[in-house]
């Protein structure tokens, strides 16, 4: 497929500072409406990447995105929900962005522009060929991504790259390609809009699949999730309630007693 930066090309619309509000808002929701088709298109691709580092889990293998920008900041945010939701230890699904933790409130001049920085980030975590790294880019050209699947695979890691662009250099370097071609955006080049949204479908759809994939989910529950705040214990005591059929006073004292919802079920079930 030839290679088009279609990220880059002009809006459909124009004179945008002559639209009305209610004009603006319409225009973009109209725009995010093709967001969830794009997606579809590239399941089978999402569920071969799931698949495989389901696989690599089981061995102590760990998940990690690696992305500038707006597409490091959403695969950190996708990456540090992972232990309050599902109970995991904190270094098994890791984002990285370019330019370090000071880039994700404030963006840091020129650090997507090394092709050398991602593989060193990584190998600060022992990385090993039970890991995968995915790379997110919207153009599917950062040096800082696109280095950093290169290193990966020339080391035997298994490579996927989340991008908008088909063909483009992420597509063809990665061992599972995963584009989502949503077409221009409604400021031209603001990838930080469909771009950035169809990217957070994404990483919704693999780390969640691969959160039930190995068994953190029961039913359609979290079971595993940190009971760090009210509302998470409330939850969690009303998943007893409803599973073993406790009053709630009793399905709370119980839930805390054992520290999860699986622990508890399990232990009063065995």
């Amino acid at each position: 497929m030839e290679y088009k930066k279609i990220t880059e090309n002009p809006s459909n619309y124009d004179n945008l500072e002559l639209m009305d509000t209610n004009t603006i808002l319409e225009s973009i929701n109209k725009e995010d409406q093709k967001i969830a088709a794009a997606v579809a298109e590239a399941i089978p691709q999402i569920s071969k990447l799931v698949n495989a580092t389901a696989e690599r889990f089981v061995d102590g293998g760990r998940l990690f995105y690696i992305g500038a920008g707006t597409s490091g900041r959403l695969g950190i945010l996708d990456a540090s929900e992972i232990p309050p939701t599902y109970g995991m230890p904190h270094d098994r699904v890791i984002g990285l962005i370019a330019g370090g933790d000071g880039a994700i409130r404030k963006a840091v001049e020129f650090a997507e522009d090394s092709t050398t920085q991602a593989w060193k980030d990584l190998t600060e975590f022992d990385i090993n060929t039970n890991d995968v790294v995915v790379g997110i880019a919207a153009s599917g050209t950062t040096p800082y991504v696109l280095g950093g699947i290169r290193d990966a695979k020339a080391n035997g890691l298994l490579t996927a790259g989340i991008t908008n662009n088909p063909g483009s250099p992420l597509a063809t370097e990665s061992d599972i390609p995963i584009e989502v071609e949503v077409g221009p955006e409604f400021v031209t080049g603001s990838t930080r809009m469909k771009s950035g949204t169809s990217q957070k479908l994404v990483l919704n759809m693999i780390s969640t699949a691969l959160m039930i994939r190995i068994g953190r989910v029961k039913g359609n529950k979290m079971v595993n999730m940190q009971l760090s705040n009210t509302k998470l214990v409330d939850r969690g005591t009303r998943y007893l309630v409803e599973e073993l059929q406790m009053d709630y006073d009793e399905a709370e004292k119980t839930l805390k007693k054992y520290g999860s919802v699986k622990k508890a079920i399990e232990a009063l079930k065995s």
